[in-house]
C-alpha cells in the first residue's frame, strides 16, 4: 500500500510539473532504497551475455533505467558518457537496463549517444519492479559495498550527478 501511495504522490508531482522547463528532474529526498542494499538482478546484455550487478561489486556503479523513445534519454546519454569517462580511473560503470523498449532500438540508440557501458534487456521487468520503477529515466548511485546512495528521477543536472558520483566513489 505504500509503494502505491508512494508512486500516486510522486505521479501527482509529475503531473503538475509537465511543461515547465525545471520539469526534467523530480527531486524525491527520500526512496526506501537508499540506505539499502541494491535489489540483485541478472539480465542479458543485447549481446546474449548475462550480467549480474553482483559482477560489478568493489566498484561504484550507476543504474540507469533507459528506452530508445524516451526524450530526455537524448539529453541524459551523453552526460552519464561524459562521466563515466571522467572516473574511468575510480572503476565506475554504468549498466544500461532498457525498460519496455526493444534490444535492436536500444543498441542503435546507444551507439548514437555514445554509450559504451553495457545494455541489459530487462524483458520481463524483473529489475524495474525491484528499483520501483515508476518512469524514465530513472537513474540509482550504488557504491563500492552495493549500496544505494542516490536516485534521479529525470536527468540529472551537471552539478547534482557529480555529487551522486561523489557519494558512491
Amino acid at each position: 500500500m505504500l509503494l502505491v501511495g508512494t508512486s500516486l504522490a510522486l505521479a501527482f508531482v509529475i503531473g503538475l510539473n509537465l511543461g515547465r522547463p525545471e520539469s526534467n528532474v523530480v527531486v524525491v529526498e527520500s526512496n526506501p532504497l537508499i540506505g539499502q542494499p541494491a535489489p540483485e538482478f541478472e539480465l542479458p546484455t543485447v549481446n546474449g551475455q548475462q550480467l549480474a550487478l553482483s559482477d560489478f561489486r568493489g566498484r561504484p556503479v550507476i543504474v540507469n533505467f533507459w528506452a530508445s523513445w524516451c526524450v530526455p534519454c537524448r539529453d541524459e546519454f551523453p552526460v552519464l558518457a561524459e562521466a563515466r569517462d571522467r572516473h574511468a580511473a575510480d572503476g565506475l560503470e554504468i549498466l544500461g537496463v532498457i525498460h519496455d523498449d526493444g534490444p535492436e532500438a536500444a543498441a542503435i540508440f546507444a551507439a548514437t549517444y555514445g554509450a559504451e557501458w553495457p545494455l541489459l534487456n530487462d524483458a520481463q521487468d524483473a529489475a524495474w519492479a525491484a528499483y520501483r520503477g515508476v518512469f524514465l529515466p530513472l537513474t540509482y548511485f550504488i557504491d563500492r559495498d552495493g549500496i544505494v546512495r542516490g536516485v534521479s528521477y529525470g536527468p540529472p543536472p551537471p552539478e547534482a550527478l557529480e555529487t551522486y558520483i561523489n557519494q558512491i566513489l
